[in-house]
C-alpha cells in the first residue's frame, strides 16, 4: 500500500478548488492506497471542517500565528515533517506562487524528484507518470517518476476525475514546534483588492490587451464577466502600459490559466500571452485586425471593434441567461 500526501493549497481560511481535484485524482490512481491532506497555516478550523469528509482517511493541521503569512523556512520546514511523518510515496502541491517556490526546497532536503506544472497523472507498474508543458506549452513532456518521494506541482483546472468516496477523515492538529532561523521576515503585508473570482481557477475569463486602450477600457470586459460569473484576466502589453494591475496578467512571465472559456478582447496573439492560456476549452477571440495571430488558435472569432462588440455580447447574454 502506498501513502499519497497531499499539501492542501489554503489562500486565508478558504481552500483553493485544486486541492479537491488532487485528492479526488490520487484517489483514482491510489484506491487502496494511504490518503492523507495536510494544510497549514492560521485559523485552520474551517479548512479542517471542509477537509473532513473530502474523500481522504486523514487530515494533519499545522495551525500556528507564524504561519498566517507565507514564510519560505516555515513552510519548507513543517512540509518536511509532513513527508517524514507520513511516510509518503508520492506528494502532492499545488502550482501556485508559495508552493512553485516551497516544493523544490522540499524535495531537495528529500533528495526527491520533483516535477512541476503538471496537467495530467497516470499510474503505471507503481510508478506515477505525469504530463507537463514544456517551451512554452508548445509541446508535452511525459515523465516517469522514480524513487521515494516523488513530488509534483499540480496546474489548476487539469486534473480530472471521479469524486473519491464519502469517508470520515482522522483529524491531527498541532502547533508549530521548529527550531527554523528565518532568513526571510515579512514585517509588513499590503493586501491589494482582488476580484471574488480567482483567475487561475476561473472556469470562465474575459481578457483584456493593448486595445482596451486604457484603465477606462475594461469596464465594458468587467459587465460582460459580470454576467458570466467570469475572472477578468489581461495581457502583459495591457499592465506595462498601465491599464490594469499586474495581478491581472496571463502569459509566460504572468499566470497560467486552463479555463472552459477564455474570451480575448484586443489581444493580438503574442506567443508570450499564448503561453499562458492556449490550453483553455474554447477560445474566442474579439478584434479589429482580422490577420491578429490570435485567431489562429481561437475556436470562434469576431472581427470587429471590440467597443461595439462587447457591449452587445453583454447585452445578449443577459436576455439569454435570465431566460434560461
Amino acid at each position: 500500500m502506498k501513502t499519497w500526501l497531499i499539501i492542501a493549497d489554503v489562500k486565508k481560511d478558504t481552500l483553493r478548488q485544486v486541492t479537491f481535484e488532487m485528492i479526488a485524482k490520487a484517489a483514482e490512481l491510489g484506491a487502496q492506497d494511504r490518503l492523507i491532506v495536510a494544510a497549514l497555516g492560521h485559523g485552520l478550523t474551517p479548512v479542517v471542517n471542509a477537509l473532513e469528509n473530502a474523500g481522504v482517511h486523514e487530515v494533519w493541521a499545522v495551525d500556528d500565528e507564524r504561519l498566517a503569512q507565507y514564510q519560505p523556512e516555515y513552510y519548507a520546514s513543517v512540509i518536511d515533517g509532513f513527508v517524514e511523518k507520513a511516510d509518503a510515496d508520492f506528494v502532492l502541491f499545488a502550482h501556485s506562487a508559495k508552493y512553485r517556490d516551497v516544493a523544490p526546497m522540499v524535495a531537495a532536503r528529500k533528495n526527491a524528484a520533483l516535477a512541476s506544472d503538471v496537467i495530467a497523472m497516470t499510474y503505471e507498474d507503481s510508478q506515477v507518470i505525469v504530463t507537463r508543458p514544456i517551451y512554452a506549452g508548445k509541446a508535452f513532456a511525459k515523465v516517469a517518476l522514480q524513487g521515494k518521494p516523488v513530488m509534483m506541482t499540480v496546474r489548476p483546472n487539469n486534473l480530472v476525475a471521479d469524486q473519491p468516496a464519502t469517508r470520515t477523515a482522522s483529524i491531527n492538529t498541532s502547533a508549530l514546534s521548529t527550531d527554523v532561523t528565518l532568513h526571510t521576515i515579512v514585517q509588513e503585508v499590503v493586501e491589494r483588492a482582488v476580484a471574488d473570482v480567482d483567475l487561475t481557477e476561473a472556469k470562465i475569463i474575459v481578457s483584456g490587451g493593448r486595445g482596451v486602450k486604457s484603465a477606462e477600457g475594461f469596464r465594458p470586459l468587467e459587465e460582460l464577466a459580470k454576467v458570466l460569473h467570469a475572472a477578468v484576466g489581461a495581457s502583459r502589453a495591457a499592465c506595462d502600459a498601465g491599464y490594469c494591475d499586474y495581478a491581472m496578467q496571463i502569459g509566460q512571465t504572468g499566470k497560467v490559466v486552463t479555463s472552459d472559456l477564455y474570451i480575448a478582447c484586443g489581444i493580438s496573439g503574442a506567443i508570450q500571452h499564448l503561453a499562458g492560456m492556449s490550453s483553455s476549452k474554447v477560445i474566442v477571440a474579439i478584434n479589429k485586425d482580422p490577420e491578429a495571430p490570435i485567431f489562429k488558435i481561437a475556436d470562434y472569432g469576431i472581427v470587429g471593434d471590440l467597443f461595439e462588440v462587447v457591449p452587445m455580447l453583454t447585452e445578449q447574454l443577459k436576455q439569454r441567461l435570465v431566460n434560461a
